[in-house]
């Protein structure tokens, strides 16, 4: 049995005595995509071994009541983490196409732990005909796209239950605020996908504006050498600060003033799934029947798609949506087009692909998003100067999510 193990012991061996200061960027960046490929399909024999052993019931000859039990003790791992590991054992054997796609390293234990948990008692067999095509989604599309791929296959395929899981969320919505012994306040709250959506983007806006004012402050005192980490406040610090004054310009509204609606986007011909399609502006999936439950209080606005990523009709909500040019590209988008960034629309910027002053035309085909971060970066490499960083710029204040 020790020969079996030993070859891995000393690739792992090999893989420690590497200098990293040895390498280039481009072969460390290579490197740790190498590893965690590999990582992928050493989770998937893991697994593989953990099913077989577990359904001879191997743990249970020195009296262990349960796999995880038995393996929490031997390798002093939480026993949650192992249960999930169990679990994906056990549903793995009936989904080849997810095991097969693990074992290749083309998809991570994270996809498969997402497909598993949609291959649900009730929906085996629609997960058995289906399980090609959401593995392929796991294999193109980053995940935050698979996701939204795999809840939206969900939801076609189990409406009951996507209905009766949106009512469980929302009378599950709860709040606290107690004071401490010493004096402060602890606030603790669970909130449904669109009463939250409401709550963190009126948040986040008030949080931008502290920002923006530390920023002023700071470079008044610190001329072109600001940088972050000369602000008055740290970011935790200007949510708690946004969060008090959420709440006094509540208590300072005109009884009379116009309650503000949330707007929600309906997305037609979405690319990834045909059929219904139901989301919030920030990408959250909620069931119709929750969309349907919010036309007396909310705008609704169009979205048509056509292909892949063209937006062919942006619809005008009653009372005076403006800017379709620009909304038709944040829907399209969704968030920071920057490989990697998912800074969601709303915070960023609608940039010329070809600018401007080159005869770039302003247009839905020559706009892209990018969140301020990535917008001027983009224009200070289209400079030559590829390792530039915005947040070293004083006029230009960087996007506070990059800090933390």
């Amino acid at each position: 049995m020790e020969c079996l193990v030993t070859p891995l012991r000393q690739a792992v061996d090999g893989l420690q005595s590497i200098d990293a200061s040895t390498l280039c960027d481009e072969e460390l960046s290579g490197l740790l995509v190498d590893l965690h490929t590999q990582s992928a399909r050493l989770d998937a024999v893991r697994v593989e071994l953990i099913g077989a052993w577990d359904g001879r019931r191997a743990w249970s000859t020195d009296g262990a009541k349960s796999a995880a039990a038995w393996l929490a003790h031997r390798t002093h791992q939480p026993r949650g983490a192992l249960n999930g590991e169990v679990r994906l054992a056990r549903r793995l054997r009936g989904m080849p196409a997810t095991a097969a796609a693990l074992a290749a390293g083309d998809i991570s234990r994270d996809h498969a732990d997402r497909l598993a948990r949609a291959n649900r008692p009730g929906l085996e067999a629609a997960f058995a005909r289906d399980e090609e095509m959401l593995v392929g989604y796991a294999t193109e599309l980053d995940w935050s796209g698979f996701a939204r791929a795999v809840a939206y296959w969900e939801q076609l395929a189990a409406p009951e239950d996507t209905e009766a899981d949106a009512q469980s969320q929302r009378d599950a919505r709860r709040a606290h605020c107690s004071q401490t012994l010493a004096g402060t306040w602890v606030l603790d709250a669970l909130l449904d996908p669109v009463g939250g959506a409401i709550f963190n983007e009126t948040l986040t806006g008030i949080e931008a504006e502290l920002f923006a004012a530390d920023w002023a402050a700071a470079k008044a005192d610190h001329g072109d050498e600001v940088t972050v980490d000369t602000l008055a406040r740290t970011p935790a610090q200007r949510r708690a600060d946004a969060l008090v004054e959420m709440a006094a310009r509540a208590r300072t509204a005109p009884a009379d003033g116009c309650r503000p609606r949330p707007l929600i986007t309906a997305l037609v011909d979405y690319p990834t799934l045909t059929g219904r399609v139901c989301e919030l502006a920030n990408g959250t999936i909620i069931a119709p029947g929750t969309l349907a439950g919010l036309l007396s209080e909310a705008d609704i606005e169009r979205i048509v798609f056509n292909g892949s990523s063209r937006v062919i009709d942006v619809g005008r909500r009653s009372r005076f949506f403006t800017g379709a040019l620009r909304r038709a590209i944040q829907v399209r988008d969704r968030h920071c087009t920057w490989p990697g960034c998912d800074t969601p629309a709303h915070r960023c910027e609608v940039d010329h692909v070809i600018p401007y002053t080159d005869g770039g035309d302003t247009t839905q085909d020559n706009g892209t998003l990018l969140c301020p971060y990535h917008h001027r970066h983009g224009h200070r490499r289209s400079r030559a100067d590829p390792t530039a960083r915005h947040d070293d710029d004083p006029d230009h204040p960087p996007d506070d999510t990059a800090t933390e």
